[in-house]
């Protein structure tokens, strides 16, 4: 019993400088921005309540709704790019025999370069005065025409500002599920080899449903990041072309600290916790039925 309690107790005082400094840095901002989102504050002077006027009028916003679309399709590009690009790569480095320490520092490096180098590097590429790497690529292929100012170019600008985003972490991804494929079991590969299955159907019917736990951290990780994607798409555009570009993030970031709105940005702000808490939930949700399937058709049995 007493060992219980000093087990307890230890367990305690480890656990308390992480909470305290949780309930502080993240629990109390988002109770604080709740609380913002109730008034009508400019940043100076006593704030004013207004309930949820804040909330009807960000659900009125036409340039909200644009905002909350452009970050669903910057949603989708990260992700693809991240966790499809990062999988392949994993895939491909367990059959390398050598090189791999290097291949894996190299493809990680983006992830530790800062913001604003990949913004410059992007803006580099995407240049037309002078002609940057991909206007300069397409004229050198015979695909000319195809020449654009990328950036200013509203057809292009949004796509624009989300692969830099999705090539910048997609190396960290491939560090991620290159360690859980080389952890699994070989005998439950080789045995699967055995009974018939070639490279693919192994792939597909046994490693992936193996590191299932892992594709749900990565893809939680990965969507709840990109919806709260901010610094790239800011450098870059600003939101623009017009509103082209806009994300949730920028927008709150440009009604609370350029417009001196701060109830209404917090507005913004408890709709993209909100929207990234649910995202989880979906996830947890779905990955819980798949897992329960098998289950439910052996008790059939």
């Amino acid at each position: 019993m007493n060992g219980v309690l000093k087990d307890k107790k230890a367990f305690a005082v480890f656990l308390l400088p992480g909470l305290l400094f949780y309930l502080f840095s993240v629990f109390y901002p988002i109770v604080d921005s709740i609380r913002l989102s109730t008034m009508k504050w400019n940043g100076i002077g006593a704030p004013e309540f207004i309930g949820l006027g804040n909330y009807t009028k960000l659900f009125g916003d036409k340039v909200f709704y644009q905002a909350f679309l452009n970050n669903l399709i910057y949603l989708v590009i990260v992700v693809l790019m991240q966790l499809t690009i990062g999988f392949v790569f994993a895939v491909l480095l367990t059959y390398m025999k050598k090189g791999v320490s290097l291949v894996k520092t190299l493809y990680y490096v983006p992830c530790i370069i800062t913001t604003v180098a990949v913004t410059q590097l992007f803006r580099n590429i995407y240049s037309t005065q002078p002609q940057g790497l991909l206007n300069g690529v397409l004229e050198a292929v015979g695909l000319g025409s195809l020449a654009t100012s990328w950036l200013s170019n509203i057809k292009t600008a949004l796509a624009c500002v989300s692969v830099p985003e999705g090539w910048r972490y997609t190396g960290m991804y491939m560090v991620i599920f290159y360690a859980a494929l080389i952890s699994l079991d070989p005998e439950v590969c080789e045995a699967a080899k055995v009974d018939g299955a070639n490279e693919w159907q192994t792939l597909i019917r046994i490693k992936i449903p193996m590191i299932k736990p892992i594709l749900l951290l990565t893809l939680t990780m990965v969507m709840t990041g990109a919806l709260r994607g901010f610094d790239i798409p800011y450098i870059l555009t600003n939101g623009g072309p017009g509103n082209v570009t806009e994300l949730l993030s920028t927008y709150m970031y440009k009604k609370a600290f350029g417009a001196n709105k701060f109830g209404y940005g917090s507005a913004v702000a408890v709709f993209i916790i909100i929207e990234s808490i649910l995202v989880v939930a979906i996830l947890q949700m779905l990955f819980r039925e798949r897992d329960a399937q098998p289950e439910k058709r052996r008790s059939r049995r």
